[in-house]
């Protein structure tokens, strides 16, 4: 889908249907398995992964791994301070979390896995839009680097890695369709859509809302177009970064 002519560029310049610009900052910590900042325009995530030879008690005895996440908005991610959520989480944390949890989940396989646990944490340094979809983005970079880690290392004899996964917020303001909203564009969108999917065009996860009026299934269609666009847009940043960290790492060693 193209920018039509008489459309007004959006503020930041971009076309209607065009991703933020994408960068992947490599090993933000040094004591994780593998982490890294995404940033997706002003929006930033610090994606972590993290190993524990166990399983919740639940799982046990299965012979399943496990993939549970945090999502945190830390204080100054925010033109007004956030509180820190100590005892208990908000309603809007608990769901973001168990959606990204739900996305990763389905990028493996369990079994493959063992009767592990990968812990992944993302961490909102800067909220712009589009931060649970920054995340699951982010942290499948992480999770991929990880499990590399774990092969090399002789812990997994195969990589549980089944499905590449990707997320990107679209919506309709002032009518428009349009692909990755920031934080001007999401406040005062009409139809608010989340998108998850994996490198076969499969759908993972839809979560939409109308914050005024129904939409119709031909918004609805067009919307899910553009998602598409920006997917496939976002996985290719995602193997690139992987690439480019897979280049690092073996020029290390030969030094």
């Amino acid at each position: 889908m193209t920018t039509s002519p008489a459309s007004p560029r959006r503020a930041d310049g971009r076309g209607d249907d065009a991703l933020r610009p994408v960068r992947f900052l490599w090993d933000s910590m040094g004591f994780a398995l593998a982490s890294l900042t995404v940033e997706a325009g002003r929006t930033r995530v610090l994606c972590s992964v993290c190993l524990e030879e166990e399983v919740p008690r639940w799982r046990r005895g299965g012979g399943r791994g496990w993939l549970s996440a945090e999502y945190r908005l830390l204080p100054a991610s925010t033109p007004e301070r956030q509180p820190r959520e100590l005892m208990k989480l908000s309603g809007r944390t608990q769901e973001i979390q168990r959606l990204i949890g739900r996305s990763l989940r389905a990028a493996l396989d369990l079994e493959a896995l063992g009767e592990r646990t990968l812990l992944i944490d993302c961490d909102v340094l800067q909220a712009d839009a589009g931060t649970r979809t920054a995340s699951i983005t982010g942290a499948w970079v992480a999770l991929a680097a990880a499990l590399e880690r774990l092969q090399e290392r002789g812990v997994l004899a195969t990589s549980p890695l089944r499905r590449q996964v990707s997320a990107v917020s679209v919506g309709l303001v002032d009518g428009r369709a349009l692909l990755d909203l920031d934080y001007g564009e999401d406040s005062r969108a009409e139809v608010d859509l989340n998108v998850v999917g994996d490198e076969a065009d499969q759908l993972l996860e839809i979560q939409g809302t109308a914050e005024g009026a129904p939409f119709s299934r031909a918004q609805l269609t067009a919307m899910l177009d553009l998602a598409a666009s920006g997917l496939a847009g976002l996985r290719q940043a995602q193997r690139a970064a992987l690439a480019e960290q897979a280049a690092e790492r073996r020029s290390g060693q030969t030094v």
